[in-house]
């Protein structure tokens, strides 16, 4: 469970991206004489992403390395902001987003697998960690979800957040009467 006191302050979900959106693997190959990268990302997630956005709470992205596939996928689902920097850059980087949209480190969450997430999950007011986030990682998160990355965890972190806001049966109901054009958002 996430303290609801905690869950009332969150302005904004950050999302790690392989390893958390995704299962880690990638398939690399050719196609038509190009190299082409694929990903898998689980639906449920996506559906996430639909409940936070009605919720207004922004969704970031932060991936410690640029992938057009994650580019594709973030479109699609109209995610609010896209940050593909280096592994090391992504505390700064994300201070930087936090800055320019006028928000405190203790008023955003995070949802981090790996090493490169460790110092920013350090700072965030909420720390999650997959499953199959490594130990270190599992060590300052203040929820763990049950699914791994790329199986469902963001969408449990997701629901977790927002049934400790109180929100989740009211957006369950505006899911299911409004039309899918307002869903979408």
């Amino acid at each position: 469970m996430i303290d609801v006191a905690l869950a009332q302050r969150i302005r904004l979900l950050g999302l790690d991206v392989d390893g958390v959106l995704t299962d880690n693997g990638i398939f690399v190959g050719p196609v038509d004489g190009q190299t082409v990268e694929l990903k898998r990302f689980d639906i449920q997630d996506g559906l996430g992403h639909v409940l936070m956005r009605t919720a207004g709470v922004p969704v970031i992205w932060l991936s410690g390395r640029h992938s057009e596939a994650t580019s594709v996928r973030a479109r699609e689902l109209r995610v609010d902001e896209v940050l593909q920097v280096p592994g090391p850059r992504k505390l700064e980087a994300f201070g930087e987003l936090l800055a320019r949209r006028g928000i405190a480190w203790a008023d955003a969450a995070f949802v981090g697998d790996d090493l490169a997430d460790l110092q920013l999950m350090r700072r965030v007011g909420l720390p999650i960690a997959v499953a199959n986030a490594v130990a270190e990682v599992k060590a300052v998160a203040t929820y763990v979800t049950r699914a791994a990355g790329g199986h469902g965890a963001v969408r449990e972190a997701i629901e977790a957040l927002l049934k400790a806001r109180g929100l989740w049966p009211e957006l369950l109901e505006r899911y299911f009467s409004e039309p899918a054009a307002v869903r979408a958002g």
